[in-house]
């Protein structure tokens, strides 16, 4: 008898919990209560030190959008074509928010284009996200550039005090332009270690200072100056 009771008893549970679950179901589907509407967007990043606030601008949701009417591809397309953001996911929670994740380029040095100054990741790629002022310290590069800089740019920051900029020449090696005007031509192997000779030579005999043009290191075995 008490089998019985207790089966009818779970039996009666079971049923009311389903019929509250579909109903809150339907009543999201078709936009009532709390679970049916946006309340929230939460955006977490992969690094701690960016403003995240054009990434909500760029998912362009309202505070009361019903959940089910929007289309996640879209504004996860949306928020990909945001400066700055390298990959991206949107997801929708159970209880009707939102949760944006982002990984962000991160910036090594500058690229400008003659008149503007835009920050430039360590694959070569250039965040559109420009300024009219070069930032101070900053390695900076013109022209088209490989998809791995983060080596030259590293070697070049021995020379902040006099660089100019870089120019990656003839898709295969650098030419280094001083403050001073002179053209310093990398060899294509080891151009870091050429910027390192330039940095000994400077410190010995203050050539960057001098009134050259070239330092031409394309040959191993010696160094031409013009």
């Amino acid at each position: 008898m008490k089998r019985n009771i207790w089966f009818w008893l779970y039996f009666i549970v079971a049923i009311l919990l389903a019929i509250y679950f579909a109903t809150r179901i339907v009543m999201t589907f078709i936009g009532y209560g709390p679970t049916a509407m946006v309340r929230n967007i939460s955006v977490s990043a992969d690094t701690n030190d960016k403003d995240l606030t054009p990434i909500i601008a760029a998912a362009g949701i309202a505070p009361g959008t019903h959940t089910h009417a929007i289309k996640l591809e879209l504004v996860n397309a949306r928020i990909a074509q945001t400066p700055g953001v390298r990959e991206s996911a949107v997801r929708r929670l159970a209880n009707g928010n939102l949760a944006i994740k982002v990984n962000l380029y991160r910036a090594v040095a500058g690229w400008t284009d003659g008149t503007y100054y835009y920050p430039i990741s360590a694959d070569g790629t250039i965040v559109k996200n420009p300024s009219e002022t070069r930032g101070n310290g900053t390695v900076l590069f013109r022209g088209n550039v490989p998809n791995e800089i983060g080596e030259i740019t590293k070697a070049a920051t021995n020379l902040i005090g006099n660089l100019d900029y870089l120019e990656w020449i003839d898709d295969r090696r650098w030419n280094l332009i001083t403050t001073g005007g002179i053209t310093i031509m990398l060899p294509e192997n080891d151009p870091v270690a050429a910027i390192g000779n330039i940095v000994v030579l400077d410190q010995k005999y203050n050539i960057l200072s001098k009134a050259i043009k070239v330092i031409d290191m394309r040959d191993d075995t010696r160094i031409l100056v013009r």
